[in-house]
């Protein structure tokens, strides 16, 4: 089992950048895919990005790509989120996601363990 912390969210001009950071507990975190997804009020969590298990794979959402860099450090059990050029629409609670094993899929059903979320809010 792993828990998850999020930090690093807060408010941010458009254009602006943030990075996020996501902190596991446990000694196995090579072994989890890792994943951010977000949910802005009134519609449903959607993928952001994903990383393998070695770092060495990435996926990112359409909306997302090019501007936004997912990475992940085993030896300090953590993984990121750099977010450059936001935009009002990225305005979302983010969500770090676990799932052990291989990447798969974009779908939240495939994560097992979940951060508390970290605010972000992008103003026009």
């Amino acid at each position: 089992q792993v828990q998850l912390v999020e930090s690093g969210g807060g408010l941010v001009q458009s254009g602006g950048s943030l990075r996020l950071s996501c902190a596991a507990s446990g000694r196995t975190f090579s072994s989890y895919t890792m994943a951010w997804f977000r949910q802005a009020p009134g519609k449903e969590r959607e993928f952001v990005a994903a990383i393998n298990r070695s770092g060495g794979s990435t996926d990112y959402a359409d909306s997302v790509k090019g501007r936004f860099t997912i990475s992940r450090d085993n030896a300090k059990n953590t993984v990121y989120l750099q977010m450059n050029s936001l935009k009002h629409e990225d305005t979302a609670v983010y969500y770090c996601a676990a799932r052990p094993g291989t990447m798969t899929g974009s779908s939240y059903r495939r994560y097992d363990y979940w951060g508390q979320g970290t605010q972000v809010t992008v103003s026009s």
